[in-house]
C-alpha cells in the first residue's frame, strides 16, 4: 500500500479540511489523477493520486478536518482493469450507466440516499464527470420530504445530514443542521470581523447611466468575440474605469502599514466571483497594463477555475482594490467590507429603467447605483467621493479610457 499524506499546502498552513473525494473507495485511479479535494484558509487544492491502483483505507469523510503530513488514504497499486476505470466490489458506489449521463456516487451520497430509500438513479449530479456529491443526495433528500402541496420558492430547503429531529404540537417536524465552517469560510469571517475593528469604514454612493456602455457592448460585441474569442462584459468597463480612478487618487490604491502608508503604483484588482464553495476574490495583476480582452479572459478562466474548486492560494493573494458585482444576485444597493488591508471596495448593483431628469426632461434610462466602501484613516471623503465622480464620468462616456481624459 502506499500511503497518500496531506501535502504541505503553505507556509502558514497546518491544516485543511477534506473538500470532497473524487475517487470513491475501491475505485480505480490513474497515477497523477486527482484523488480529493482539499480546502485551506485561501483556497481549493487537488490532491493527484502517487501511484496507479484502487483507493484503499478512506479514513477521512467529506468536511472532515487533517494536518499536513497526516495520511487520508492508501493507493493498492494495480493496472488499469479491463474496460477503464472501475470499482472493485459490488460494495463500493454504483457507476450509473453511461445512459443516465451521471458518474460515480460519492461515498457520503450513497450513505444518505440509502438510508432515506432514493434511487441514485433519480438524482443528478453536480460534481466532476457527473459524480453524486453529498450536496446533491441531500437536496434529493429535501426535496423528497417535502410535500409538493407545501412547496414555496420564497423558502428553500432545509438540507439534512446527520440532523436532530423533534416532532412540534402542529404535527410538522423542526429540523436542525450542525455543520462546521469551512476553512475558506473560517478566513473570511476573520477577515471582515477584523476589517471592522480596525479600520473607520465608511461609504459613499453614486449612481452611473449604464446606457453609453450598453449602446457600445452592443455594437462591438459580435466583432469583440470574434476578435478576441470572449464575450464583452461589464467588469472589463469598470476594472478599466478603476485604474484611472486609482491613478487620479493613488489614496484609494494605498494601505496603512504600521505607521507608513504604502502607496502601489500598479494595479492588483481583485474581482469577486461566486464559486462552488462561496464567495472567492481572485486578483488581476496589472490590470493598467491589460487589454479589455485581457480582462475578460482572465475572469473567465477565473471563474471556471472557481466552479471547479481549482483556484490556488496565489490566485487570492494580494490585491491593492476590489471590485464586488452583487448586481448579478439582484442587489440594488449595498455596503462592501473592504478586504483588508485594502483601503477600499467598489460594489456594483443592479441595472434598473428609472426615470431621469435630463436637460429640463424626464427620461427612462438604465441606472446603476455604485458604491464604495474606503478606510477614513487613509482616504479623505474628498478623495472617495472624487473617486467614485471619476467611475460616474468614464462609464457614461467610455471614450475617456482611450483618451486618458
Amino acid at each position: 500500500m502506499i500511503e497518500v499524506k496531506v501535502p504541505s499546502v503553505g507556509e502558514s498552513i497546518s491544516e485543511v479540511q477534506i473538500g470532497q473525494w473524487l475517487k470513491a473507495e475501491g475505485e480505480w485511479v490513474a497515477a497523477d489523477e486527482n484523488l480529493v479535494d482539499l480546502e485551506t484558509e485561501k483556497a481549493s487544492v487537488q490532491v493527484p493520486s502517487p501511484a496507479s491502483g484502487y483507493v484503499r483505507n478512506v479514513l477521512k469523510q467529506t468536511e472532515d478536518f487533517a494536518m499536513v503530513d497526516e495520511v487520508i488514504c492508501s493507493i493498492e497499486p494495480a493496472e488499469a482493469p479491463a474496460g477503464g476505470t472501475s470499482t472493485d466490489a459490488p460494495m463500493q458506489p454504483a457507476a450509473l450507466s453511461s445512459e443516465t449521463g451521471q458518474g460515480h456516487v460519492m461515498p457520503a451520497a450513497q450513505r444518505i440516499l440509502e438510508e432515506n430509500g432514493i434511487a441514485a438513479s433519480s438524482v443528478k449530479g453536480s460534481g466532476p464527470d457527473g459524480r453524486i456529491l453529498k450536496e446533491d443526495a441531500m437536496a434529493a433528500v429535501a426535496s423528497k420530504s417535502r410535500p409538493a402541496s407545501v412547496q414555496s420558492p420564497t423558502k428553500p430547503p432545509v438540507l439534512e445530514t446527520s440532523l436532530t429531529e423533534v416532532e412540534s404540537n402542529t404535527g410538522g417536524s423542526r429540523r436542525e443542521e450542525v455543520k462546521p465552517l469551512s476553512m475558506i469560510r473560517r478566513t473570511i469571517a476573520k477577515r471582515l470581523v477584523e476589517a471592522q475593528q480596525n479600520a473607520a469604514l465608511l461609504t459613499t454612493f453614486n449612481e452611473v447611466n449604464m446606457k453609453p456602455i450598453m449602446s457600445l457592448r452592443k455594437k462591438y460585441k459580435d466583432a469583440f468575440l470574434d476578435r478576441h474569442g470572449v464575450k464583452l462584459g461589464f467588469m472589463s468597463f469598470f476594472a478599466k474605469a478603476s485604474v484611472e480612478a486609482l491613478r487620479r487618487f493613488p489614496s484609494v490604491n494605498a494601505e496603512i502599514r504600521g505607521n507608513n502608508i504604502v502607496y502601489r503604483h500598479f494595479n492588483d484588482i481583485g474581482i469577486a466571483i461566486g464559486g462552488g464553495k462561496g464567495l472567492v476574490v481572485p486578483v488581476l495583476r496589472n490590470v493598467e497594463d491589460m487589454t479589455f480582452a485581457d480582462v475578460e479572459r482572465t475572469i473567465g478562466d477565473f471563474a471556471s477555475k472557481a466552479m471547479d474548486n481549482r483556484l490556488m492560494p496565489e490566485d487570492l493573494e494580494g490585491g491593492t482594490f476590489t471590485i464586488s458585482n452583487g448586481g448579478v444576485y439582484g442587489s440594488l444597493l449595498s455596503t462592501p467590507i473592504v478586504n483588508a488591508p485594502q483601503s477600499a471596495i467598489l460594489g456594483l448593483h443592479s441595472i434598473q429603467e428609472r426615470p431621469m431628469a435630463v436637460n429640463g426632461e424626464v427620461v427612462v434610462l438604465p441606472m446603476m447605483y455604485v458604491a464604495l466602501s474606503y478606510d477614513h484613516r487613509i482616504i479623505d471623503g474628498r478623495e472617495a467621493v472624487s473617486f467614485l465622480k471619476t467611475i460616474k464620468e468614464v462609464c457614461e462616456d467610455p471614450t475617456r479610457l482611450f483618451l486618458e481624459v
